[in-house]
């Protein structure tokens, strides 16, 4: 770690030597255990739908790395029309919303045209719109130097000191010729890239979460995965000491060693999250098929389908939001299928209806799923029905 220095650190330009032979086994893995992932979501009916909360919940990890406190849950009974009760969780919670609404910006970008610095700079621009921060730059490669520290901390104190701005631009060409170039491994170019981006640290504010989009964004231009719905954030907050050691190392050496050590920790964070994300997505896949069996069998209704789409899509919501959306029915159709769905322990009440301020419901089974842990009780009533679901699945099966 750098300490008690001023002079910004200025690192060598891309390709870099690395010791490819030590690699192999780690490149093996990674490689293997995303191939498996992708393969899921090829088979996964309807996968943007089917994953969209996982994108909510990423733009939530991310954020809270860099200090956000809002959970899943706030989020997703924000966007369902209840208001935090602290102004500085409306914020967190835009923060959120900023991030999800800049990978969405960048997947629809990568349909029609490659990665470019222009991109970026917009990606940035959505990040910090209307947030804190948006007085930083906003949407603007730095023209000050910055540095990386503890909060308050002056510059002699910083961990590490970016190049300074005069070098940014170059530092940032190249890096931008290095994203588009034909390398051995591609897992490995992205783990160049990711840390490479973090030393130059291009903008005052945003550098981390724009770091971390940068990942899935690779990927999905790479054809490495189908959808953009890689994120190593949850990895990343489990491991944060290590990854910062890992880039503290590479400013303060540069050398193959420091490289090596690096690229193999992110290879080791792409197989162990890719092993991870593989069992969610399959988690998910069952939840959704168990679910159709259920609501078709408790409504016995046309909109039994659309309604469960909507549910994943959106898995905290008021009637009136249902309500509003496509090809639903009539607000009388709307209500009866709710109630029966209550009934039976699918949905449940978060907040009940008082003057102007509407009812939410949570598909409960859902919120708990992408948060990985309870955040609302699942009703016995829906156990009793999911044994039933399970019973006919087998059934068809047969």
């Amino acid at each position: 770690m750098r300490t008690g220095k001023i002079k910004p650190f200025i690192p060598r330009t891309l390709p870099l030597h690395l010791d490819w032979e030590s690699l192999i086994p780690s490149i093996v893995a990674a490689n293997r255990a995303l191939a498996n992932f992708d393969g899921a979501l090829y088979g996964m009916p309807n996968a943007e739908l089917l994953l969209s909360p996982l994108t909510t919940q990423e733009a939530v990890l991310s954020s809270r790395i860099e200090g956000t406190q809002a959970t899943f849950g706030e989020v997703l009974k924000f966007e369902a029309g209840e208001e935090p009760e602290q102004e500085s969780r409306r914020l967190d919670i835009q923060e959120i919303l900023n991030y999800r609404t800049a990978l969405h910006v960048a997947e629809e970008e990568l349909r029609s045209r490659p990665f470019n610095l222009n991109l970026l700079l917009k990606l940035h621009n959505v990040l910090l719109d209307s947030v804190r921060g948006r007085d930083k730059g906003r949407g603007r490669f730095r023209t000050i130097q910055n540095w990386i520290g503890r909060p308050g901390s002056p510059i002699h104190q910083a961990a590490h000191i970016p190049p300074e701005p005069l070098s940014v631009r170059p530092l940032l060409d190249n890096w931008e010729k290095y994203y588009h170039a034909e390398r051995p491994d591609q897992l490995v170019q992205l783990a160049m890239l990711h840390g490479q981006f973090e030393l130059i640290h291009p903008f005052v504010d945003g550098n981390g979460r724009i770091g971390r989009i940068l990942i899935p964004l690779f990927l999905f231009e790479r054809r490495l995965l189908s959808r953009p719905v890689f994120y190593l954030s949850a990895y990343i907050e489990e491991h944060k000491d290590e990854y910062a050691a890992g880039l503290s190392a590479l400013s303060s050496k540069q050398d193959v060693d420091a490289w090596n050590r690096w690229v193999k920790f992110f290879l080791q964070a792409v197989a162990e999250q890719a092993k991870k994300n593989l069992d969610v997505a399959r988690s998910i896949i069952d939840l959704y098929e168990k679910s159709k069996a259920e609501i078709i069998k408790i409504t016995h209704s046309q909109y039994a389908v659309p309604l469960l789409d909507v549910l994943f899509e959106q898995p905290v919501f008021s009637p009136a939001q249902l309500q509003r959306r496509v090809g639903m029915p009539s607000k009388q159709m709307i209500m009866s299928l709710l109630g029966r769905l209550r009934d039976a322990g699918i949905l449940i009440v978060t907040r009940e209806s008082s003057g102007r301020r509407p009812q939410i419901l949570a598909f409960a089974e859902l919120v708990n799923l992408c948060e990985g842990h309870q955040v609302f009780r699942v009703a016995g009533a829906r156990r009793a029905v999911r044994v039933g679901a399970r019973r006919a699945i087998r059934s068809r099966a047969r």
